[in-house]
């Protein structure tokens, strides 16, 4: 008897060691599930763009946009491109100014970064926005060499910064260099004539848009001249030469946004470290920008008020619109309460 009553209470505490942890699974699955549920959206809830270009889309709202990159240029490859597609910045400062002009390079740098997609935005690719390596110092130079923007622009970038920009001729020369024939926007507006882009770039630059190359054409216009465009421009005026130009400068139809380059201002003017001179310069340029309604880079530069949390947050409330790294965004985007997924 005494064996079996043993053998019942064995049988009844397995019994209920079986029920605590089939109840014990039971929450662990449940668990885990709604923790998947939570960290990975559904379709439907993925992020569906705008538009193309992210810089565009944000700027459009009224968002500041933050960049990374750097002068010594970046690493031209697929695989390159396919880390970068999951980038924290708004868009990328790809850098020819100073890093050797590789077209071949971008180009597998921007097949890497389709391949690498979507964003965390959903957008097909970040934002590429090409520092050419001809200088704006007058019209003809501009002209001589706006083969260089049909091979830039047949990649897929999303938009082209003029760096030296001494001259309003040289800059409309850019902008009519980026567009086709057939967009009227603008056209007779401070000298601006009707734009020069020839066809063929648009079948290998629209593969990297995810459209077809009729629709490409149609989209691949100056924004904000054209309010549907997806191509963005800007000027760097960085020497004396522009700075005494820069109001024609920056009537130029087509031009989004600009920047004053304060290490080659130094240069020209001959400042020293410190120099009070360069931030008047710089707020001036700024100042003339705003008439004109462009977009100015300077979240967080020295010559305006720092890069401190306090610094960002006076730039952006002075109206700077994009700003350097990805500290400065993580607290801009906080100041402006930028929506997430960012």
């Amino acid at each position: 008897m005494r064996i079996e009553r043993k053998m019942e209470i064995v049988m009844k505490n397995k019994s209920k060691l079986l029920t605590f942890l089939s109840a014990s699974l039971c929450l662990a699955v449940l668990a885990a599930t709604t923790i998947a549920q939570t960290a990975a959206p559904a379709p439907d809830q993925t992020p569906k763009p705008k538009r193309i270009n992210r810089a565009i889309e944000l700027l459009a709202e009224g968002q500041p946009i933050y960049y990374t990159g750097s002068h010594s240029g970046t690493v031209g490859t697929f695989d390159q491109g396919k880390q970068d597609a999951q980038t924290w910045a708004d868009y990328i400062s790809y850098d020819m100014e100073a890093a050797p002009y590789d077209i071949e390079g971008l180009k597998a740098y921007m097949q890497g970064l389709a391949a690498g997609g979507p964003t965390r935005t959903g957008h097909r690719t970040p934002a590429v926005i090409v520092n050419l390596p001809v200088r704006g110092t007058d019209e003809e130079t501009m002209r001589a060499n706006s083969w260089m923007v049909e091979q830039v622009l047949a990649t897929g970038v999303h938009g082209i910064l003029l760096c030296h920009a001494t001259t309003a001729g040289a800059v409309r020369a850019l902008v009519e260099a980026v567009r086709y024939p057939n967009r009227m926007q603008g056209v007779g507006q401070n000298g601006l004539q009707e734009g020069r882009r020839g066809a063929h770039g648009a079948v290998t630059a629209a593969k990297i848009w995810g459209i077809t190359p009729a629709e490409y054409e149609q989209k691949a216009d100056v924004w904000p001249l054209n309010p549907d465009g997806e191509i963005i421009l800007g000027v760097k005026i960085e020497d004396k030469y522009g700075y005494a130009n820069r109001e024609e400068i920056l009537k130029v139809p087509g031009i989004a946004f600009g920047e004053g380059g304060p290490g080659d201002m130094s240069l020209s003017y001959g400042f020293k470290h410190g120099d009070p001179s360069l931030n008047e310069v710089e707020n001036t340029l700024f100042a003339a920008a705003k008439v004109q309604h462009l977009y100015w880079l300077g979240i967080g530069e020295s010559w305006n008020s720092g890069r401190t949390d306090e610094g960002i947050a006076a730039g952006i409330h002075s109206g700077l619109m994009i700003g350097y790294d990805e500290k400065t965004a993580a607290t801009g985007r906080k100041v402006t309460n930028r929506p997430q997924p960012y």
